[in-house]
């Protein structure tokens, strides 16, 4: 494993850590924030994979035009284009005002952060 992919994913599991406790909060819940670090760690999770293919990147977050860029070297991570779409959709748009993260928003992020979390740590070699 390159050097940097730890750091990678050490940092998206922070990401995961946060959208957890937002989520699970009893007294004040930030769905909003929930949303965003979910795509957070997804994003990080894409990430640390091309650094380990050794395919540059550039300072994006669309969730769907990184697994453009991952896509050559992991073709099973397409099945969940639809999914970061909107998980992509939930962290950008509920981060300004006029639009709010619900709880069942938030709920279908961190799904689809497990669900891909999942996939991505089996790439690189983890545990899940």
């Amino acid at each position: 494993m390159k050097p940097e992919v730890p750091e990678w994913v050490e940092k998206a599991e922070g990401d995961l850590v946060s959208a957890k406790r937002e989520y699970r909060a009893r007294k004040s819940p930030n769905y909003d924030s929930a949303c965003f670090h979910a795509q957070q760690c997804i994003e990080k999770y894409i990430k640390a994979r091309l650094v380990e293919a050794g395919i540059f990147f550039p300072r994006i977050h669309d969730l769907g035009k990184l697994l453009d860029l991952v896509a050559p070297v992991e073709p099973m991570w397409e099945p969940f284009r639809a999914a970061l779409n909107r998980v992509s959709y939930f962290a950008v748009d509920y981060r300004y005002p006029g639009e709010f993260a619900s709880k069942e928003d938030a709920k279908e992020a961190l799904k689809t952060c497990y669900k891909f979390r999942r996939a991505a740590r089996n790439s690189l070699g983890l545990p899940e």
